[in-house]
């Protein structure tokens, strides 16, 4: 399972996502993003906005913004 949460520190909104994650024990990979939205290229590459938190699960295909339904996809997919 490959997921991908990038994310700024600082960031309330990233900061729930990271949290249900770990507490689902779902494995991911952090991508640090630049504070500067202009710098944040490769968040605009896979998800064709600049906003974090952005969630990639290559697995299942998805690619989502925005830390609430993010949270609900998790959730939908992941709780047991």
């Amino acid at each position: 399972m490959t997921i991908t949460l990038y994310q700024l520190e600082g960031c309330p909104y990233c900061e729930l996502v990271a949290d249900r994650l770990d507490e689902l024990g779902v494995e991911y990979e952090n991508v640090w993003v630049e504070g500067l939205h202009s710098r944040r290229n490769e968040v605009k590459r896979v998800s064709g906005q600049r906003q974090v938190p952005v969630l990639v699960d290559d697995e299942r295909g998805i690619t989502m913004a925005e830390s609430e339904r993010i949270i609900e996809y998790l959730d939908t997919t992941y709780a047991t």
